[in-house]
């Protein structure tokens, strides 16, 4: 059997610096992103036209290079996006990470020497849904940051031989990365879309039951610590994992440097037998290039009272000791130190408990003891006080040692050199050497002669020729075709060694194999769209309550989706549409699946419903071959014709596909008129699902356990809402998981763009309900069904739906501003 391959170390790259730095400090390969389709569009990225030259420096250290095109596509995107392809397969990148599932596709087709990773953003939880990934061409998998190092033992066993990839350090998404709504929901910047504005790390109060929590100083609530799996190294490659990714948003070369030079440490031992736990100075580097607290994140299950502590978002060193006294007169503080002592020129940071954008801090102008003091006027000493803690944020000393490791340039790596060796006694020995630039020959200016003792053997000719230190070359391999017992002078084996090595290295190196420029096949795999059919316009109405789906029914809804937190009371649901003739009822799946949480589709089959509403791949993967209709959410991220298309395979047995909330009304009408309108389900009202989150905000704030089994379920007690900085108050839902949703306080309608949507040929709409009482509920769905009727101005409806709804209704995302 053949030995799995060494995991490779990934490390991130946004200039030029964190490119030598990386390959200085042992990453085995490189990820950065370009000027376009990168999910990381605020941090700096390079361009085309500078990628040979990276992609050159790389593959000459003997480095791989991948390119991030991690976000969804939308139509108009496509032609350019595949130009994009094959400039990328031109230079000899390695592979590309992408969200998109039809432009893993595209890929597949039009550039096949790329490899095809699947992001972290196309949400790949269960084996079934990296099975899903391969059959798009996919060949290596990032496994989402929420799974847990048992769940990933099932990759092995369930999802073949397709190579995982993990995240190992760095920022923690609260949401499942694929899944986050947020930024686009609050200011139209898209993170499935590269411009993640990171509400999760603003403030927010907890509202329970309509009343103010009281949570100290915990305000943070959807901020986690970092991510620091150095110590779970050895059990990942237990688990057969390819490669352990570092996260790298908008980091600085130093954070690079430190955190490669720690990992490269913990894999090597690992590799070798050692022990690979991390020690206070690897830890120490890890908090002080960044850190927002360091924890092992989900590898071992959830645990909702470290994921997140609250109490600040941003980054924070190791903690240095607590303030001990204070004396204003004389400029300085006494402090009672947790680690060693700091020293002049360290940065630190006084906590007081309050605003994080309010907090002091400066660099040390002495230090003397456990006295310190700063520069006159720097620190307000009346804001200080004993017990606040302190933290190191910086240390020059650290930073220019990790400076150092990339100041230059790191040589390229030794080229493979192989030896062949032929002679009897009497002839000179011949030496052929070859380093993939055509050989050299070389005969020794002596015959060989018999061997009385110690012949040239095997081993013999490899220590001598082997000694290639400095040269720029490895011995890779070595034939002896000595013919019987012969000896010739060590010092002659070494001169025919050092000048074939002169000759070889004289030659250039070979370059880079330029691969053959491929066809476009953009417009061969575009669905075709004929011309739309009129027909009356189909609603369906998702509710999460039996008594929205009881007042819709009387109102005469015949189309239901039901999505219940229990999932349990789904057969009482469908025993409720039962009585009422020829209304249809789907159920929905939970919108993350795990390993061993196929049980969850069990329960919706044993349901006996007409239908099921597809949220996940595991799901698409299960429900392939059943005989319920089916129906693909807006989860699946359909943004284009490519995508909608696949999921249409006839092997899926989807009926239709809900377009992606992350398109704006303009968009959407692209994609109507991109791919046959019938696919598509266009939501016009809901509230905008924002952060979809392994993370339970009732466990880490009304409870004190760790997970479900000992949190005591404060969800089937108490509803809640989080209130962000303006005021702005927004629901939040368990599910059967028991992870958490927040919702967008205020209903979105697509009213205003409902002409425009069925004059492109949409027949198939959906309205979602949240919190609505039976009242609200009729008064919803009656007022869509005039307004689709033709009976009901957009206007008219917005203003009705005002009282419905008292926290208003807005066009919310769809708005048009030409994201």
């Amino acid at each position: 059997m053949t030995a799995a391959p060494a995991p490779e170390l990934l490390a991130p790259a946004g200039d030029w610096d964190c490119v030598r730095a990386a390959v200085a400090n042992g990453a085995d390969a490189v990820y950065f992103g370009l000027t376009k389709f990168n999910a990381r569009l605020r941090a700096d990225n390079f361009t085309l036209e500078d990628l040979p030259k990276i992609v050159a420096y790389l593959h000459e250290r003997g480095v791989k290079g991948y390119v991030t095109m991690n976000t969804l596509l939308f139509p108009g995107e496509l032609a350019e996006a595949e130009q994009f392809l094959l400039a990328l397969d031109r230079a000899g990148t390695d592979a590309i990470i992408v969200q998109d599932l039809g432009l893993a596709a595209l890929a597949a087709a039009a550039a096949p020497g790329l490899e095809v990773h699947a992001s972290t953003q196309m949400t790949i939880t269960s084996p079934e849904g990296a099975q899903i990934a391969a059959r798009l061409g996919v060949t290596r998998v990032v496994l989402a940051r929420e799974l847990s190092l048992r769940e990933m033992e099932r990759f092995q066993h369930e999802a073949g031989s397709l190579p995982l990839e993990v995240f190992v350090h760095g920022a923690l998404c609260v949401a499942y990365s694929g899944q986050c709504l947020t930024s686009e929901s609050l200011g139209q910047r898209s993170a499935n879309r590269g411009e993640c504005a990171q509400a999760c790390r603003l403030p927010y109060d907890l509202i329970v039951d309509g009343a103010l929590k009281d949570l100290g100083d915990k305000r943070y609530l959807l901020s986690p610590q970092d991510l620091a799996a150095v110590a779970e190294i050895p059990q990942l490659i237990e688990r057969g994992v390819a490669s352990f990714k570092i996260e790298g948003r908008l980091k600085s070369p130093e954070y690079v440097a430190a955190v490669c030079q720690v990992y490269r440490k913990a894999i090597d031992a690992s590799l070798a037998g050692r022990p690979a736990a991390p020690d206070a100075d690897d830890r120490r580097k890890l908090e002080l290039t960044f850190s927002r607290g360091l924890f092992s994140g989900w590898m071992h299950g959830v645990d909702h009272q470290q994921l997140v502590h609250g109490r600040h978002s941003n980054k924070r060193g190791p903690l240095a000791g607590r303030v001990a006294a204070v004396d204003a007169r004389r400029q300085t503080v006494e402090i009672e130190w947790e680690g060693e002592p700091l020293r002049p020129g360290d940065g630190i940071l006084f906590d007081d408990g309050g605003d994080q954008n309010a907090q002091q801090g400066g660099r040390l102008w002495q230090v003397a003891g456990g006295r310190i003091s700063f520069e006159r006027g720097r620190i307000d000493f009346a804001r200080l006080a004993p017990g606040q803690a302190v933290y190191q944020t910086d240390d020059p000393r650290l930073d220019a040692a990790l400076r150092r490791t990339f100041a230059q340039d790191a040589p390229p790596a030794d080229r493979p050199l192989s030896f062949t060796v032929s002679g009897k006694a009497g002839t000179p020995l011949r030496l052929r050497a070859e380093a993939g630039v055509g050989g050299v020959e070389l005969d020794s200016a002596m015959p060989l002669e018999p061997a009385r003792t110690q012949p040239l053997d095997t081993a013999r000719l490899r220590a001598q020729l082997g000694r290639l230190g400095g040269s720029g070359f490895t011995l890779a391999a070595l034939e002896n075709g000595l013919e019987g017992q012969v000896v010739l002078p060590v010092a002659e084996l070494n001169r025919l060694r050092r000048e074939a090595v002169a000759a070889l290295g004289k030659a250039a190196p070979a370059p880079a194999a330029i691969r053959a420029p491929s066809a476009p096949v953009l417009q061969r795999l575009l669905p075709a769209r004929p011309a739309p059919q009129p027909g009356p316009a189909a609603c369906a109405v998702l509710c999460r309550s039996l008594e929205q789906l009881g007042a819709l029914l009387e109102a005469g809804a015949r189309t239901l989706y039901v999505d219940f937190e229990d999932i349990r009371r789904y057969k009482e649901a469908v025993s409720l549409v039962r009585e009422t003739p020829g209304a249809l009822v789907y159920l929905a799946t939970p919108r993350i699946q795990k390993s061993g949480e196929q049980g969850f589709f069990k329960l919706i089959e044993n349901a006996a419903p007409d239908g099921v509403l597809i949220r996940n791949l595991g799901a698409l993967h299960h429900f392939r071959a059943s005989p319920l209709r089916k129906v693909g959410d807006f989860s699946l991220n359909v943004a284009n014709p490519l995508t909608a298309q696949l999921l249409m395979a006839p092997e899926w047995g989807l009926e239709r596909v809900t377009a992606s909330y992350d398109l704006n009304a303009r968009q959407l009408a692209d994609l109507l008129a991109a791919c046959p309108p019938e696919w598509l389900e266009v939501v016009l009202h809901q509230h905008m699902p924002m952060f979809h989150m392994e993370h339970c905000v009732f466990a880490a704030f009304l409870s004190e356990g760790k997970d479900h089994t000992t949190c005591g379920r404060p969800c089937d007690r108490h509803q809640i809402a989080v209130r962000d900085r303006v005021g702005a108050t927004h629901p939040v839902l368990a599910d059967v998981g028991c992870r958490n949703t927040v919702y967008h306080g205020r209903a979105q309608s697509g009213a205003a763009f409902l002409e425009e949507f069925r004059a492109l040929g949409a027949r198939h709409f959906r309205l979602e309900l949240l919190r609505e009482d039976a009242a609200a509920t009729r008064r919803v769905y009656e007022s869509y069904v005039r307004l689709l009727a033709g009976d009901l101005s957009p206007a008219t409806l917005r203003a009705q739906l005002q009282v419905a709804d008292q926290l208003g209704v807005t066009s919310g995302t769809l708005t048009v501003l030409g994201k």
